[in-house]
């Protein structure tokens, strides 16, 4: 992705710049973000925006990087971490719940960044596209990782396939909540009731 050696240009917080401008593609997206919102956002004049990152898109890579690094992987984390936890699916979807739940006011309408993206940008932007697809991938393969830890007697084509369920779920979820939180949580509790049908039925109690 675009933008020259930020490292460069002195005279301001290079992450709080970031942050302010990610925020504002949050809400709004890449097409609907005008300069002057980012302008009003970051505290900074076009000419110092465009010094730093060249242009628009330049800012908009910069916060997909700052999305990936601080929001994105933080949280896949739980699907990774070694030693592995059997229960790491479930800790991830109900921490995407109150993550959803649990949010401030300011950011009702938040979905993800990236999928949001893909109604603008990535549908007409190849490198951007590339970028939602690698997220994608990513998602699978940590839910993969996490699900063969569950399920140690699943082979790889089986955790793929839940794997891929899980991430349409959770990215679905994702794109529902823009709209509204309740039926996006309703989508993660299908995608853990999707983990429990998978574990089978609870044995009777004595």
């Amino acid at each position: 992705m675009g933008g020259r050696d930020m490292g460069r240009h002195p005279g301001f917080d290079t992450t709080q710049v970031v942050q302010a401008a990610r925020d504002v593609f949050w809400d709004k997206g890449y097409d609907s973000t005008s300069v002057p919102d980012l302008e009003l956002a970051t505290g900074l004049a076009r000419s110092s925006l465009y010094h730093a990152f060249e242009n628009k898109r330049g800012v908009f890579d910069a916060a997909v990087r700052d999305y990936l690094d601080t929001v994105v992987r933080p949280r896949l984390r739980v699907l990774t971490a070694e030693p592995r936890d059997p229960d790491a699916v479930l800790v991830y979807l109900q921490r995407l719940v109150r993550a959803l739940t649990q949010r401030p006011e300011d950011a009702g309408r938040r979905g993800c960044l990236l999928i949001d993206s893909t109604a603008g940008l990535a549908s007409r932007d190849d490198a951007q596209r590339a970028v939602v697809d690698a997220y994608r991938a990513e998602l699978v393969d940590a839910f993969r990782h996490a699900l063969r830890t569950r399920y140690p007697a699943l082979d790889d084509a089986g955790a793929l396939r839940r794997a891929r369920v899980l991430t349409s779920l959770s990215i679905s979820a994702l794109v529902v909540a823009r709209t509204s939180t309740s039926d996006a949580v309703t989508t993660l509790e299908a995608a853990l009731g999707q983990v429990a049908e998978w574990d089978g039925p609870a044995p009777d109690a004595d």
